[in-house]
């Protein structure tokens, strides 16, 4: 069998619920060598610690009638800490069995999302930390942009030294203090997913009016972050087990039991797993790409840049930035790939797909900024260069932008667009 079509055992996503089974012909992955990246789950009876809640049986403004629903993983949402679900929506809401939230690809829970990215600043959650370093990175290469290309295309706003300090400075601080740094706790998000999945939504079973049958009841779906397990919602601390675990394979004496914080996996479980799992092949390419652009960033500064031969520069300044920006935009493409069905099939209606999309357009135009350098001398050259860099600068923040309000989304609603235009086939069949 290949291996993007099942789990290893010990990494089964939502084993502990017996409440939901696994549909084995939606596991898939974009390779057939590496781990699957996402896999459906469907509801087979309720839980036994339902509630019954007579009050508040109808819809209410928040929430959506659906006649089917599956739950969703996959390994970037698993890593992020996030909890997806598929809604099939009831054309009839009388007849739904479900309540769920409403798509949150709806301009008003969109803008429910904005609006929190400036109230609510999640500093234990490593994910959000991660995007809030890559955005204000992205802002100062915005800045360094401005810096390096806005003399070449209007010199009369050109101040004494601009490039050198203002662009040599921006470029220090933007590649070591931001982009390595947050590249680092990408690795640790990586290698820190929950093996074994987070349900993260709680069943309730509703007696109402709208119910169609005694032996089909309505069934509330409302986030449960009260039982999720990832470590993003410890508030206790950064690095440690997710808010509700409480013991460690040591205290337990099972390997399969939650763990602590891992700094690096063993080897064991780099070779049978992470080597062959996207999230980690993509972050550790940003890791390297990032580490080799950060010796760019040191010898941009005043007192070495400009203390350099021009054979010196090509070596540790601009060869830096095509390595670095090349193993971005590997890194990019690899993210890309982890939220698609199939290679080939791009994502759209993923919203990591898109980060890493503009993400992969600010590789190109850094890499694209160092393979002009070593002909700086060039005014035509020096443009591009300049430009590229300031191009590519605004897609990192597109894309580090977007990450944030993903790290905040932690129950994103889908519709199954297969089902429902599949529906639609039928009714005009009909």
């Amino acid at each position: 069998m290949q291996r993007s079509k099942h789990f290893h055992p010990s990494r089964e996503p939502f084993r502990e619920e017996s409440f939901i089974q696994r549909d084995d012909r939606k596991i898939s992955g974009p390779f057939s060598w590496l781990n699957p990246t996402r896999a459906r789950f469907l509801p087979s009876k309720l839980p036994q610690t339902t509630s019954v809640d007579r009050l508040k049986s109808s819809p209410v403004k928040d929430e959506a009638s659906a006649s089917d629903v599956s739950f969703l993983w996959r390994s970037r949402d698993n890593r992020k800490g996030r909890h997806a679900i598929i809604i099939h929506p009831a054309s009839d809401p009388s007849q739904a069995k479900y309540l769920t939230p409403k798509q949150t690809s709806k301009p008003r829970v969109v803008a429910q999302g904005i609006l929190h990215m400036f109230t609510f600043f999640p500093y234990w959650d490593i994910s959000w930390l991660v995007a809030l370093i890559f955005t204000l990175g992205s802002v100062v290469w915005v800045i360094n942009g401005f810096f390096v290309w806005l003399p070449v295309q209007d010199p009369s706003t050109e101040f004494k030294n601009e490039v050198l300090y203002g662009g040599g400075i921006s470029a220090f601080i933007g590649a070591v203090v931001f982009f390595e740094i947050g590249s680092v706790l990408l690795m640790f998000e990586a290698v820190n997913e929950k093996n074994s999945g987070c349900f993260g939504w709680a069943l309730e079973q509703l007696e109402s009016k709208y119910t169609h049958s005694d032996t089909s009841p309505n069934i509330r779906l409302r986030p449960d972050t009260s039982s999720c397990s990832h470590h993003h919602r410890n508030k206790k601390n950064l690095f440690g087990l997710g808010a509700h675990q409480s013991s460690s394979p040591q205290a337990t004496g099972d390997p399969d039991s939650p763990r602590s914080w891992q700094w690096f996996p063993s080897y064991l479980a780099l070779r049978e797993h992470y080597l062959h799992e996207l999230g980690f092949l993509a972050s550790f390419s940003q890791f390297l790409g990032a580490t080799i652009f950060s010796l760019a960033g040191i010898t941009a500064l005043p007192g070495i840049n400009n203390k350099l031969s021009q054979t010196a520069l090509n070596v540790i300044y601009w060869l830096p930035q095509i390595i670095g920006g090349s193993g971005f935009i590997i890194s990019s493409t690899l993210y890309m790939l982890e939220t698609q069905e199939k290679w080939y099939i791009p994502a759209f209606h993923v919203l990591g797909w898109h980060i890493g999309f503009w993400n992969l357009i600010g590789a190109f135009g850094f890499t694209l900024s160092g393979a002009l350098g070593p002909a700086y001398g060039n005014s035509g050259a020096q443009y591009e260069a300049g430009l590229a860099t300031f191009w590519g600068s605004w897609a990192f923040l597109i894309g580090s932008v977007l990450q944030l309000y993903e790290s905040l989304q932690k129950f994103p609603v889908e519709i199954d667009e297969q089902g429902a235009k599949e529906e639609k086939r039928v009714e005009d069949l009909s």
